[in-house]
């Protein structure tokens, strides 16, 4: 099977990486909600929650808790969206944390998720550069 998140854990495939460590790698979402939407994914390759070994929970939500601290720092949101699915509308299986900035009034209701683009992959790469720089200001 070919994980796309695997190629972009493994250095293969191309992403705009804002954290790695041990546990745990994050980066734009290429289709994402609002500029700055951000995955987090564990470098184990599994699907869902559930198949998230107990030993890495407290690292992996540890990363997705810094990436939602960083989040708006770095969009200038006033907050952010968490989510994760399992396997319904799971477009990758890998498990994976969506962190996406929020502001009031940006026009996310309910489930019906508009998708956005950034302008370029200048504009792409600021936004994981500000988003990169607030999680080296956040102690672990």
């Amino acid at each position: 099977m070919s994980c796309v998140f695997c190629g972009i854990i493994a250095g293969t495939t191309p992403a705009s990486i804002v954290l790695q460590d041990d546990d745990a790698v994050a980066f734009l979402d290429t289709r994402p909600l609002f500029k700055g939407h951000v995955l987090v994914v564990p470098r184990q390759h599994v699907v869902t929650l559930a198949d998230l070994p107990p030993a890495l929970l407290a690292s992996y939500f540890g990363a997705v808790q810094r990436i939602s601290r960083a989040v708006p720092a770095a969009c200038n949101a006033q907050g952010s969206f968490v989510a994760m699915n399992n396997i319904v509308s799971q477009s990758v299986p890998h498990l994976h944390a969506h962190v996406v900035p929020r502001t009031k009034g940006d026009g996310l209701k309910g489930f019906f998720w508009p998708r956005t683009k950034y302008t370029d992959d200048a504009e792409r790469e600021s936004f994981a550069e500000k988003i990169h720089r607030e999680i080296s200001e956040i102690k672990k």
